[in-house]
């Protein structure tokens, strides 16, 4: 055994793999699946290059964790599962990630449209400052939802897959900043999931916030895996351990060299018994 207690509790009954899912998001009229395939992938920033040569699938309606130290280069490949590193000057991503099959990075791929596949959320909660209704109406309406009765379907069912609902109902016309900055995150949940994603992106959603409130995004995230895939960076290695199905453990060695997937695989068994030194010293706090 490589971990303490504590993590070692919260992986025994981890579930891994393709959970059977209790009910369907629809896209575009069809059945999702919401898988990645990542194939020899690497980043670069002008002539540097960061990262090199990940292999990985993401399986669909699954908790995929990214864990790594500082620097490794987790977010920015979170990012190209988005294509939000488009947004970035100078930046080049090599190998294929496709997307339950079609290559996202190809010339006809939209990644406005990619965006409302695959949506984010972001480490410090960024609601619009506008009204809690507002705030989850905007990617509906940017995809052309204007009647009402829909809309207010389309957010009741947002906020109570983010476990909002029943906090906020009766105040939707509040002004989203009022709320606490666990509130904060849960709304800006809701504004992603009303577009309908088959993937949820989210970037350390907790480590700004409270020890209740994110046990809140936490129950949130166990909820939502059964109709949405999420791949989940976070330092918090009994947060990986709680909530993750499969773990992905990223490693720079050295400046000079970009970083690298040291190993993937089921989180329990990566947490216990893993393939690689690295991964077990990373996980029993030896560095990092």
């Amino acid at each position: 055994m490589v971990m303490s207690a504590v993590v070692e509790e919260a992986v025994m009954d981890a579930p891994y793999g393709v959970a059977e899912p209790v009910r369907t998001i629809e896209h575009a009229a069809e059945e999702i699946n919401g898988s990645f395939s990542l194939t020899d992938v690497s980043v670069a920033y002008g002539a540097e290059t960061v990262i090199a040569g990940v292999n990985m699938l993401v399986p669909t309606r699954a908790v995929t964790a990214l864990i790594g130290p500082s620097g490794c280069g987790k977010s920015t490949l979170l990012r190209c599962l988005n294509r939000m590193n488009d947004e970035i000057g100078n930046v080049r991503v090599g190998g294929t990630i496709t997307l339950d099959g079609l290559d996202i990075y190809q010339k006809s791929i939209d990644p406005v449209d990619l965006r409302m596949r695959v949506g984010q959320v972001f480490q410090r909660p960024n609601p619009f400052p506008m009204s809690l209704y507002d705030n989850v109406a905007f990617g509906p309406r940017t995809q052309g939802v204007r009647k009402r009765d829909e809309l207010d379907a389309i957010i009741e069912e947002a906020l109570k897959d983010a476990a909002l609902w029943d906090e906020v109902k009766n105040h939707l016309k509040k002004h989203a900043f009022e709320l606490s900055g666990g509130q904060q995150q849960r709304l800006c949940i809701a504004r992603a999931l009303a577009t309908k994603p088959e993937v949820l992106l989210m970037d350390e959603p907790a480590s700004a916030l409270d020890p209740i409130s994110t046990q809140q995004i936490e129950d949130t995230i166990a909820e939502l895996k059964n109709m949405v895939t999420i791949v989940i960076v976070t330092h918090n290695m009994q947060q990986a351990a709680r909530i993750s199905d499969q773990t992905a453990f990223m490693l720079r060695e050295s400046m000079d060299q970009p970083a690298h997937l040291v190993e993937v695989g089921e989180t329990k068994r990566m947490f216990t018994n893993p393939d690689d030194r690295r991964t077990e010293s990373y996980i029993t706090g030896r560095f990092g």
